[in-house]
């Protein structure tokens, strides 16, 4: 190898609906400009091919995970996640992605930070963006990983292994507050005077959610059909960027586009309806409690986010916000929440003591697609 190159031991690997380069975190400089070029370098940014770099060309797959070990006593390892933009030399440090955080606890297991157990391994992860403590349960076998199995989770083809994530205390991931703008609902106004209901609820992560007819849509619709609606996309972002103002994430809604770009997440919900998913398979509204899609980085997630599941599921327990009010009656009261995403039904746990959120659970698969050597030029 070109002796002119930087060389960074890695791993690719999918984490539920995501996918994302993981790196030990001596592996790379500390915190800072350096850190950030090596990163925008390795996955390709900024360029809408990322042809000259690991990243995937879409928000779901321009992804980095840095893992280290924790000095903490509650926790087994250190995660920072950053959302790497395919098509500016930015990433966003803000938040957590939830999906990819099932993917830590096999990175964790396979390069030896935490001693590995049969028939599951409790990995502990804290991750420093939103200063919050996730357990993530691994299937173990011969001390390593298994990701074969037969757990199916809507929009990864084929099954894998059960993985089972605990987010604990959850609320407040990125302001500090389940509801940041100190209510359940607000009302805003955009540009051209419309005026749309929104709730703001930030449960590992911050979304902003709107009401699916107030967008005029019926909620059922599949990113593809969003992706080509630009006046919806616009209106959205629009929409999430005075929400990113209102809870203090930007001092100006004009720069929240380019100063906080993945944080909040923005998408629409409606009731429970049926609907047909991209592989041609109906899902039935009895299968469902809520229909929901969420957007992320300017685009639609093309199934749903787990940060964002963890978000919704808060919401499902918070009377009055735009999730509440959309459930049926007997959702309302359960523990457990049915998310209608783009390719079917999400179940997601919450533990409530009194009006506290303490616990949101939600199950996954990951696999690890590739262990090597990622090079870069000496000069970046």
């Amino acid at each position: 190898m070109d002796n002119r190159c930087k060389a960074f031991k890695c791993s690719i690997i999918r984490g539920g609906t995501s996918k994302g380069l993981f790196l030990s975190e001596n592996e790379l400089p500390p915190v800072g400009d350096e850190r950030d070029k090596i990163i925008l370098r390795l996955l390709g940014s900024p360029d809408l091919r990322q042809i000259d770099g690991l990243g995937g060309a879409n928000s779901l797959t321009s992804k980095i995970c840095i893992i280290g070990p924790s000095e903490r006593e509650d926790a087994d390892v250190d995660y920072t996640f950053g959302q790497v933009s395919v098509d500016k030399p930015i990433i966003d440090w803000q938040g957590n992605c939830g999906n990819l955080s099932s993917a830590v606890g096999l990175f964790a297991i396979n390069n030896n930070y935490v001693k590995a157990s049969e028939p599951t391994t409790t990995v502990r992860v804290y991750n420093t963006n939103t200063s919050k403590i996730i357990n993530v349960i691994v299937p173990v076998s011969n001390g390593y990983a298994i990701s074969e199995g037969e757990h199916r989770i809507p929009g990864v083809p084929g099954t894998g292994a059960k993985i089972i994530m605990e987010f604990l205390d959850p609320e407040g991931g990125v302001t500090g507050k389940v509801l940041p703008t100190g209510n359940s609902a607000d009302i805003v106004e955009t540009k051209d005077g419309r005026k749309f209901n929104i709730s703001v609820v930030d449960a590992v992560t911050p979304v902003v959610y709107i009401k699916a007819e107030e967008l005029g849509l019926n909620g059922t619709e599949l990113p593809i059909e969003i992706e080509k609606r630009t006046d919806i996309l616009s209106m959205m972002e629009e929409i999430r960027c005075i929400a990113a103002e209102m809870i203090g994430l930007v001092d100006n809604r004009d720069v929240a586009t380019e100063k906080s770009p993945a944080f909040p997440k923005v998408g629409f919900v409606t009731r429970a309806k049926g609907y047909v998913n991209p592989e041609g398979i109906y899902i039935d509204e009895n299968d469902v409690d809520i229909v929901a899609r969420l957007g992320s980085m300017q685009k639609m997630h093309r199934a749903y986010m787990i940060g964002g599941a963890v978000s919704t599921g808060a919401a499902s327990r918070i009377p009055g916000t735009i999730i509440w009010d959309a459930l049926k009656e007997e959702a309302r009261k359960g523990k457990t929440l049915r998310i209608g995403h783009p390719y079917g039904s999400m179940k997601v746990d919450v533990d409530l003591n009194e009006d506290k959120i303490t616990k949101v659970c939600v199950d996954r698969t990951a696999r690890v697609l590739m262990d090597g050597i990622a090079y870069i030029p000496e000069s970046i």
